[in-house]
């Protein structure tokens, strides 16, 4: 079922299998029609991921690239909206010869050339593969056909099934192995066995639970692996590790460990001896499902295992500083303050009203996104003196400080797309950004649509506020010199942040933080 860990248990056995010395890829099925993740609120679906070559995706790709160290494209996340709008494609072009298209062979020979062409243009040793939704489900019937028929097709040992299934606790304490029993039979019913059945648990899985697990779902019993609740996503390779996963893993692939990686289990020791702790404040409007800003969340976590402290979240919705501008105070409470990317009016004032608090009391300041925005029309408003400043895409306003870019010069028509993926960034010598990133080009990942608008560039920087990076006539970081730590960016950081690289803005956050 959604929500289960699917994503961590694929993504950590990416990294098992990376530490034993293999290079790995991954592909991420949503059976959802959606074309793409882009317009799915993250209310209902969590954090809108985004990767280099500008492809919204599930959020499970982002943990695939955090624990695989990698960088995917769009092509490493398949939807229904995907493929059937490619088999129509090629419907309308007359690729099919007339004959009447079906979901087998057509829909079911598009997935397959799909995830193929995935694992053979990637150059990785082994393919990951993570089939999203629950077994039954209709609009994932079409993925399990497909892989059904790729069992048949590759040689035997090059391809393995993982069922990750729920074993819930009763009233009096039982672990109960009915919910796994019809989960694996609605599987086979599908021509579908499972190789190896992970368990999500709340506790660890008692002998005789795996002994009935695999009496019933005729898997061994070395094949049944223990996932219970663990204290951090970081730990979970080492939790199917100790249950001998790895070793089952390579036996069945018929692979020989090429080294014995041991970075990931000197990151999580680290982490584990940290005693120092920092808080700070988020503000957002989807603060409500936390996995709406889970790569944030990752980021700070990154940041505070390299500067040796663990990161507190104190989650707070921009709305209620709103109604209540009293609560302003409870910012007294943290060492710092963080507002996050977002869209529209809900909640944009509550996010200038913690800004203002953060520039006013020298607070340790991160931008990011819709926050740069959000910051330079706080500063315009306050400190330009332009007290109707906004962004066009907030409201009409006579100082759009934040607006819509001309295309190209000599358009007088205000337009512009969504900036999406990688762009480059030129730094200014000796600031802010430039002491972070350690050089004077840098490359990041962009989501968004308004800018800062030049016309207002050269009065803004004359009250103290300057625009460190940028690209051509687009604003990419702005930060106030004078103070303690106030740095915001048009980009979003917190994607390329990994537990082995972490993000140099968040870093230098935590950091400042931690001096505070």
């Amino acid at each position: 079922m959604s929500g289960l860990g699917k994503g961590i248990t694929a993504a950590s056995i990416g990294r098992i299998l990376k530490n034993k010395g293999y290079n790995i890829t991954a592909i991420k099925i949503d059976p959802y029609i959606n074309i793409d993740a882009g317009t799915m609120n993250p209310l209902q679906h969590g954090e809108v991921f985004v990767l280099k070559d500008g492809g919204e995706v599930d959020l499970d790709l982002g943990h695939y690239e955090r624990f695989l160290n990698t960088e995917l494209t769009s092509e490493h996340n398949l939807t229904t909206g995907k493929i059937y709008r490619a088999v129509i494609e090629k419907e309308r072009k007359g690729d099919y010869l007339g004959n009447t298209v079906q979901i087998i062979p057509h829909v079911t020979n598009e997935i397959k050339e799909r995830m193929r062409e995935v694992a053979r243009n990637s150059g990785a040793d082994i393919c990951l593969v993570e089939i999203g939704g629950t077994v039954g489900d209709i609009e994932g019937m079409p993925f399990l056909e497909a892989v059904r028929q790729m069992h048949g097709e590759e040689k035997g040992g090059d391809i393995l099934f993982v069922h990750v299934t729920l074993v819930p606790l009763d009233k009096i304490g039982e672990q109960k192995t009915k919910p796994t029993q019809h989960s694996v039979k609605a599987l086979r019913e599908l021509g579908l066995s499972p190789d190896a059945i992970v368990a999500r648990c709340k506790e660890p899985l008692l002998p005789k639970t795996k002994e009935k697990i695999s009496l019933f779902c005729d898997v061994p019993r070395e094949a049944v692996i223990s996932a219970h609740d663990a204290e951090d996503i970081h730990m979970v390779p080492l939790l199917l590790e100790d249950e001998g996963f790895d070793e089952y893993l390579m036996k069945k692939l018929h692979l020989k460990p090429k080294r014995d990686g041991r970075e990931w289990h000197e990151m999580v020791e680290k982490m584990a001896k940290i005693e120092k702790k920092v808080k700070v404040a988020l503000i957002g409007k989807y603060t409500e499902v936390e996995d709406a800003y889970l790569s944030i969340k990752e980021a700070l976590k990154h940041a505070g295992i390299e500067n040796g402290c663990m990161v507190d979240i104190v989650w707070i919705e921009a709305e209620s500083l709103e109604k209540d501008p009293k609560a302003v105070k409870r910012l007294k409470e943290v060492d710092g303050i963080l507002v996050p990317g977002g869209f529209g009016v809900r909640g944009a004032e509550g996010k200038m009203m913690a800004i203002q608090y953060a520039r006013e009391r020298n607070a340790p300041f991160l931008g990011l996104c819709f926050g740069m925005q959000l910051a330079v029309i706080e500063f315009a408003r306050n400190m330009v003196g332009l007290k109707d400043a906004n962004s066009s895409e907030l409201a009409q306003t006579e100082h759009p400080v934040i607006d819509l870019l001309p295309e190209q010069i000599g358009v007088e028509e205000m337009g512009g797309t969504m900036r999406l993926g990688d762009y480059e960034a030129v730094l200014k010598k000796g600031s802010l950004a430039h002491r972070i990133y350690g050089k004077m080009r840098i490359v990041e990942r962009h989501r968004h649509r308004y800018e800062v608008n030049p016309k207002y560039i050269d009065v803004i920087e004359a009250k103290g506020m300057i625009f460190s990076g940028r690209n051509k006539n687009r604003m990419e970081i702005a930060e106030i010199p004078s103070h303690r730590f106030f740095f915001a960016s048009q980009f979003h950081p917190e994607f390329t942040s990994r537990p082995e690289k972490p993000s140099p803005p968040f870093r230098a956050f935590v950091k400042a933080m931690l001096k505070k």
